[in-house]
Parts: C-alpha cells; structure tokens; sequence
C-alpha cells in the first residue's frame, strides 16, 4: 500500500449525476473497485493493467463515456501504451472523450516517463551515470 487516502464518495457537485469516473465507494474485502485509484491506492501501480492506469490519467469521463471507456479504446485503437507513445498526439482527438486537457496530461505523462527511463536531463542533456 502507497498510503494514499481513498475519497469515499463523489465531489458533492456530482451527488445525483452521472458516473464521471472519480475514485468511490469503499475498499470491500472481495478488492472490487469502483476506480482504478483505489486499486493503485490498496496495491500499487504495478498492479494495474494499462486500460486501469490510463483511465486515472483520463478521468473523469464524459457524461455516457465514463474514464475506463476512453481507456479501452485508446488501447483498442493503439494495441498498447508502449505504440501509443509513437503516434502523433493529434490521433488521441480520434476517441470520444479526449480533449485538450486529457491529451495534454498524457503527454506529460509520457515525457515523465521518457525522461524516467532514459535519464534526460531539462535541457536535453543525458544524465551522467552514477557510480
């Protein structure tokens, strides 16, 4: 467990409407969640397959599109999150639900990772190793 605290129900905005794809209900014992963030919060990242942790990146959804939806067919129309970071971000306006804001948080978020994984540096530079 990261020990991230879990929002037991929706933003009082929400209370009657629809399902937008924020974190909610409760941790039951059966492990069932409702949002992909409350299995990262219980498990851990690793735990969650690549539809769960690009539905957190997405949410919340669109009325009648909730986050997991856009997650599925961003795979569905990519294969992978791995040949997803090939593509022109402009394909992501392809898929019902994605956005400015949504496609600009996962090309944040791939940068992160890029950087992560490859140990650059802000100015471009690759990090020296250390010993």
């Amino acid at each position: 467990m990261i020990g991230l605290p879990v929002v037991q129900a929706s933003p009082p905005f929400l209370d009657g409407g629809p399902d937008l794809g924020y974190i909610s209900g409760t941790m039951d014992e059966d492990q069932s969640w409702e949002h992909a963030g409350g299995k990262l919060a219980e498990l851990g990242p690793e735990a969650l397959t690549e539809v769960e942790l690009l539905s957190i990146l997405v949410a919340p959804g669109t009325r009648g599109n909730p986050a997991q939806t856009i997650a599925e067919n961003i795979i569905r129309k990519f294969g992978s999150i791995e040949r997803f970071g090939g593509h022109a971000l402009e394909e992501l306006y392809e898929i019902k639900g994605m956005g400015d804001t949504k496609i600009i948080r996962l090309a944040a978020a791939l940068e992160i990772a890029r950087r992560t994984a490859y140990g650059f540096l802000d100015d471009g530079r690759k990090k020296a190793r250390q010993k």
